[in-house]
């Protein structure tokens, strides 16, 4: 998990899940998640709702290719690994 990476993308993440009707529960989880991390450095909850989040982009982007842009799924990807 690319800790620098996450940071800059969790609030872009968050926003685009924000927006899809089926993501809205999962952008508070992360959001709560994401900073449950930044004070117990604990990466469970963080890679755990970032992969549902990934998921969920994917699939929205399988929907509509220009509902999430190839780029967020990408980053997401490599700094969940």
């Amino acid at each position: 998990m690319q800790v620098d990476k996450l940071e800059k993308l969790i609030p872009e993440v968050v926003q685009k899940l924000s927006k899809l009707k089926s993501g809205e529960t999962l952008s508070e989880e992360l959001t709560w998640c994401w900073g449950s991390f930044q004070n117990d450095n604990n990466p469970v909850g963080v890679i755990e709702k970032g992969q549902a989040a990934l998921e969920l982009l994917k699939e929205a982007r399988e929907k509509n290719s220009k509902a999430v842009s190839k780029k967020l799924v990408e980053s997401l990807e490599k700094a969940l690994n």
